[in-house]
């Protein structure tokens, strides 16, 4: 298993992914919302500048946001500082859109995009919608180091529902996933982007080439440390009131029913939520988000509520639990902690779990 670090990109934050290279983590996954974090793409060019072997990309870059010629080139011309090592993760905007107030990437025009950028990643032409037809379109000065289409840049699509994780499977090298809870929910994941491979003659699988990458978290607990204690809280509670987050954003947009980890405040989280104006309630649902936690918000922070998104248990809870995601196709965990205690959490993963998986 490889073990990744998601990091909220920040441009005077570098030394973070340097240190996690340092530490053997494989990949350095920059998020990208505009309305949150620094550029991502700045952020990944003085990353590309001050490291030599960890791989760098997106984590993800958003479709809605940036046209597809856009995030090719960005992501290629840090391929050309960084070659042979650059990914582009990419995903429909599940919060850098909704903290704007607007809803994800349609899955319609989510597809759309995917057959525009993934010819446009090879330095080949793409077809450019633009009124009743299209525009063929490539980038027509690749050569003098302006860009690198020559080295590989792999395709991670982010995909959560069935249908966009059978676009995964459709144009993707990989995809990016949420995390799995058990064997049997990996196989469910499979099926659906082996759903949508089938559709283009594609065969992907477990051990078929296919990069498979898990988002999350992860807690080393002390010897009858509680799963919800502060120094827990500190360096998961962000990631664990994100998925919170997002879970209010399905039941405010769509409707959907929050998972059952979430029962227990529910009514109060919706309560205190519905105290903001609904014409700026959305810059209020993502505060804090995946950074830390806001002071009114850390009185949901349950048992029930951090393990549902982070990985917390001793060091051989966790290894064997890792082990069992490995033998069903997972490839990587990234983890994204606290943005105060992240180097505690980088140096305490590397310590107990890199040198075991």
């Amino acid at each position: 298993m490889d073990i990744g670090v998601c990091v909220a990109s920040h441009i005077n934050d570098i030394g973070y992914v340097v240190r996690a290279e340092e530490l053997g983590y494989t990949h350095a996954w920059l998020a990208d919302s505009q309305m949150l974090w620094s550029d991502c793409y700045a952020t990944l060019a003085l990353a590309a500048t001050q490291t030599s072997t960890i791989k760098l990309g997106t984590g993800v870059a958003v479709t809605g946001t940036r046209p597809p010629s856009v995030n090719a080139a960005g992501i290629a011309t840090i391929n050309a500082i960084a070659p042979g090592r650059t990914f582009f993760g990419v995903g429909a905007g599940n919060t850098a859109r909704r903290v704007m107030g607007l809803p994800p990437q349609r899955i319609k025009d989510f597809e759309i995009y995917l057959q525009q950028l993934a010819p446009l990643l090879r330095g080949e032409e793409a077809e450019m919608p633009h009124g009743d037809g299209s525009i063929p379109i490539r980038h027509i000065m690749g050569d003098k180091g302006f860009v690198n289409f020559d080295d590989p840049i792999p395709l991670y699509i982010s995909g959560f529902g069935p249908k966009s994780l059978a676009l995964a499977g459709k144009y993707g090298d990989g995809a990016v996933l949420a995390l799995v809870g058990n064997p049997g929910a990996m196989n469910s994941v499979w099926h659906m982007m082996q759903e949508g491979a089938r559709e283009v003659g594609r065969e992907i699988g477990p051990g078929k080439g296919y990069y498979t990458t898990a988002l999350t978290t992860m807690v080393v607990l002390d010897d009858g440390e509680a799963i919800d204690s502060d120094r827990v809280k500190s360096e998961c509670g962000a990631m664990a009131m994100a998925a919170v987050h997002y879970s209010y954003d399905q039941y405010r947009n769509f409707g959907h029913q929050p998972p059952n980890a979430l029962a227990g405040i529910w009514d109060d989280y919706t309560g205190l939520l519905e105290t903001y104006p609904e014409d700026r309630r959305h810059q209020r649902i993502h505060g804090g988000h995946n950074c830390w936690v806001l002071e009114e918000e850390e009185k949901f922070l349950t048992p029930a509520v951090l393990e549902a998104s982070s990985m917390i248990g001793t060091k051989d809870q966790l290894i064997e639990r890792i082990h069992g995601m490995a033998s069903v196709g997972l490839e990587q965990l990234m983890i994204l902690p606290n943005f105060d205690t992240r180097f505690d959490v980088l140096e305490r993963v590397a310590k107990d779990i890199l040198p075991n998986v």
